[in-house]
């Protein structure tokens, strides 16, 4: 399977491309970075980084907008440490930088790349700079699995949502109209929201936790530190891994569970700006809103065990 990693590392980022760089059966082809955790220029620097601790193969990488779409880039209300990557001062890449602007390499590699499969853990400035460049790309791409959006399938969505208003979520909100635009596409889209990656079954267990600390491999002992780094600051283990949830799913789609739903995104009020308006209603319902898949649970064991193996493996 091709994959092209669309990202804001961000630790929960660095373990997804971490997972898709070491996965059997999945070839990296590209990664683009977004502005979101932190600015496009930041986050390519580290995408670099954590290729080198892969020690993967060359990888283009390319920058993306240094502001969302429409709106200034909104502070991180979380943080991942003073580099991004939970303080653990990796050093600068020497790896160079695909000359391309990102949204280019989007519609680069879908071309090169029949049935490639996107994985986006980022706000979709990118994506949505691409389909907008080159609609066409929208029939090219196979599927794309975004790590974003609150659903209200539960009631995790409410008391664990990651935005700057009540009931949005971080990558939706950071460029609501970037994602109203991906959401509208036409892509073939599953997403994955708040309602699973905060459910309890996503947090490490403490010899899972132990097994990443006792790897050889530094992209394992990496991984640990990250997940040391946000329960110290007072937020479940799964803060660190989020992302990785949708490499998983694009790798083994039935890993995950979800709705066909109609979905829209709010740009305006102040109150509710990037929250995912979902549409399920049995009487009276909007017909005209682009529909999507979303995921509201997960095999949590399962993806885990595939996370701690595929970390830990020479």
């Amino acid at each position: 399977m091709n994959l092209l990693i669309d990202c804001d590392p961000g630790m929960d980022d660095a373990i997804a491309l971490m997972l898709a760089v070491k996965s059997p059966g999945a070839t990296v082809v590209a990664v683009t970075c977004s502005t979101g955790n932190l600015p496009a220029d930041e986050c390519t620097q580290n995408a670099r980084k954590i290729l080198d601790l892969l020690k993967a193969p060359d990888i283009p990488v390319a920058c993306g907008a240094q502001q969302p779409l429409l709106r200034p880039h909104a502070a991180d209300p979380f943080s991942h440490g003073p580099d991004g990557l939970g303080g653990t001062a990796l050093p600068p890449s020497p790896r160079p930088i695909d000359p391309r602007f990102a949204p280019d390499l989007i519609i680069d590699m879908a071309i090169a790349n029949p049935q490639l499969t996107i994985v986006a853990t980022a706000p979709l400035t990118n994506l949505a700079l691409a389909v907008t460049k080159a609609p066409h790309i929208v029939q090219l791409i196979e599927h794309v699995y975004f790590i974003g959006g609150n659903f209200g399938f539960n009631e995790y969505a409410q008391l664990y949502g990651t935005g700057t208003t009540p009931l949005s979520e971080w990558n939706v909100v950071v460029d609501p109209e970037a994602a109203r635009i991906v959401f509208r596409s036409g892509l073939r889209l599953t997403a994955i929201g708040v309602d699973v990656w905060t459910q309890p079954g996503m947090n490490l267990t403490d010899a899972e936790l132990a097994a990443l600390r006792a790897s050889p491999r530094s992209e394992a002992r990496a991984a640990a530190a990250f997940a040391d780094f946000v329960e110290r600051r007072g937020y479940g283990r799964y803060c660190a891994h989020i992302d990785a949830l949708a490499v998983a799913a694009a790798l083994d789609p039935a890993l995950i569970r979800c709705h066909r739903v109609g979905v829209d995104v709010e740009t305006v009020s102040p109150l509710t700006l990037g929250m995912t308006i979902v549409e399920r209603r049995v009487h009276h319902a909007w017909n005209h809103l682009p529909t999507i898949h979303a995921a509201y649970d997960a095999e949590f064991d399962r993806y885990r065990a595939r996370l701690i193996r595929t970390l830990t493996a020479e």
